[in-house]
């Protein structure tokens, strides 16, 4: 008998947390035939002495919404053996999308995942309007690896209520006429329904993001189709100030999975600096929700933003700054010089304290990046620097700095999870989920694609907080169990043929990211290169050999 495809010769991690084991792997028909000594042949074989044959990566949290239809490759995830995405989280998407109201999810896209406008306009093909539409166009289209989707609370709101959406609660018919929608995206397979309650997602304009505005009695509805349908989980971005929750915001918590009857992952749970504990704390507070299904999505990397001043996203939670966003970059500046906005800016500094606090944080705050040649000097320095060398504050070193600029500078802030020492306590805690990359968003700001080769060297291997094993089943089996994606986060026969092959003593991805100018006509992104990812197959088709891109497109879209 002679297999499609043979993997000869590997260390086999499965995915469950099982000990590794010598085998080989055969593979027809894009499922996984045999495991353990083969003796026939194959089509195609590759030879995995001295590899880790895994499941492919998993990974929970991403924003490709808008780069699929530009981007088959699914960069950077795929580069890091990541054969399955999930994305269309924290409530913002382009799908279901009228032909009158591209423009209008254009902008939600640059205001909550700060992509280019222009990258949007040339890239989208928008060939779809409904939900379904637009997973029959995504499986169309082609890619190399499996998407699979949530459906955005926010177009469905604004699909049914128009910019009327950005205002106020639905009505009764109208929750009725958004709940039906969201009923026939779940039945055509959408993993679920995602939303949030954060200050920091602003729309159009910048309104709050449509699905900030749904009441209790929307979600209830929208919960109950989920639990009616028997299927999908939902995802909300649900910490206003983490690592602390709210009473208001557990108790939401609470609620949505009373009335869903479904699982919930929640965002997010990072450690900080000034209150070194607090996760942990939380942790423990919310375990009666966790233990129900509420589970916390955590990331292996400290969180490192680029602030650009074009699209300033840090700042969004500040009401003071909602008229800066989707303006030109001549109105952005005359604001930025203007002494109310700056008065208003530091008032409200003073009361804000954490992550966002420029005035606290400005000796952390490093100048990355000038295109005037006569500030290149600041390259390098903080923003306590500059501030100290002109004899102002934070605040007028920042505006003024963006001004002389002519918004090209970029910052880079240490937001969280700074003190890499404590970010074993949260992703080796069983209780959480690893996930958090943000693929496809925030694509000047960070790129954090590459937690899953990250977690593997730097967790695993060089620091030993979590064995290979264990490493692999977090980044395997654990989302692919949380939104049940049939067989896939497990190396089993029958199971779908996902691998990731890797090289354990160079596996890894840097701190930093590099920029590449590589989206639609030439837009700039932040990328994440891997290290020692081998090869990677979906669905039994080679999509990387020897880290190089095939050109193939085997991936499919994973219904509910």
């Amino acid at each position: 008998m002679a297999y499609d495809l043979l993997v000869r010769n590997g260390t086999v991690v499965d995915g469950t947390g099982a000990p590794r084991f010598e085998a080989d792997i055969a593979i027809s028909n894009g499922r996984i035939a045999e495991i353990g000594k083969i003796r026939d042949g194959a089509r195609k074989v590759i030879d995995a002495a001295d590899l880790i044959v895994a499941p492919g990566f998993v990974d929970p949290h991403t924003h490709y919404d808008a780069q699929i239809c530009w981007d088959p490759q699914i960069s950077c995830s795929s580069w890091h053996g990541v054969t399955s995405v999930v994305m269309g989280n924290c409530g913002v998407g382009i799908a279901p999308c009228k032909p009158q109201a591209r423009e209008i999810a254009a902008w939600d896209l640059v205001n909550v995942e700060s992509i280019p406008f222009e990258v949007l306009s040339r890239g989208v093909t928008w060939d779809w309007e409904s939900f379904p539409s637009y997973l029959d166009a995504a499986q169309k289209r082609g890619s190399a690896i499996n998407l699979g989707f949530i459906a955005p609370l926010t177009p469905f709101r604004h699909s049914v209520m128009g910019e009327e959406s950005m205002e106020r609660a639905a009505t009764a018919e109208e929750t009725a006429r958004i709940a039906s929608l969201l009923r026939e995206a779940v039945a055509a397979g959408a993993l679920g329904f995602s939303t949030t309650i954060g200050k920091q997602h602003i729309g159009f304009r910048g309104r709050p993001l449509a699905c900030r505005l749904a009441s209790r009695d929307e979600l209830k509805a929208y919960c109950n189709v989920l639990r009616d349908l028997g299927k999908g989980a939902i995802e909300i971005s649900l910490t206003q100030n983490p690592p602390f929750m709210s009473e208001s915001e557990y108790e939401l918590l609470d609620f949505l999975l009373t009335e869903s009857q479904r699982k919930v992952t929640w965002l997010a749970l990072f450690n900080s600096e000034t209150h070194p504990d607090a996760s942990v704390e939380t942790l423990n507070r919310v375990e009666p929700l966790i233990r129900r299904g509420g589970i916390p999505q955590v990331t292996c990397r400290p969180l490192i933003f680029q602030l650009n001043m074009r699209n300033p996203f840090l700042f969004a939670a500040m009401s003071c700054w909602n008229r800066v966003f989707n303006q030109p970059s001549e109105t952005q500046k005359q604001i930025y010089r203007d002494p109310e906005f700056r008065r208003a800016f530091r008032a409200t500094l003073a009361k804000a304290g954490g992550s966002v606090n420029i005035m606290a944080k400005s000796h952390m705050i490093e100048v990355q990046e000038v295109g005037n040649p006569a500030l290149k000097h600041f390259e390098g320095k903080t923003l306590a620097d500059v501030a100290q060398a002109r004899g102002t504050d934070a605040v007028d070193a920042l505006l003024d700095l963006a001004i002389e600029d002519d918004l090209q500078v970029n910052y880079v802030l240490p937001l969280l999870n700074a003190d890499e020492s404590r970010i074993p306590q949260l992703i080796c805690d069983p209780r959480t989920m690893i996930g958090l990359s943000d693929g496809g968003a925030h694509v000047d700001m960070l790129c954090d694609a590459g937690y899953c080769t990250y977690l593997i060297g730097t967790w695993s291997r060089d620091k030993g907080a979590l064995t290979l094993e264990q490493a692999v089943k977090r980044l395997t089996s654990e989302p692919a169990d949380f939104f049940n994606l049939g067989g896939r986060g497990r190396i089993a026969e029958g199971n779908p043929a996902d691998l990731a092959i890797f090289d354990y003593s160079t596996i890894g991805s840097p701190k930093r990211a590099e920029i590449r100018n590589d989206l639609p006509g030439g837009g700039r992104r932040l990328v994440m290169p891997a290290k020692g990812v081998q090869h990677t197959v979906v669905n039994g088709t080679i999509v990387y050999e020897d880290g190089k891109y095939t050109g193939a497109t085997p991936g499919t879209v994973l219904r509910s």
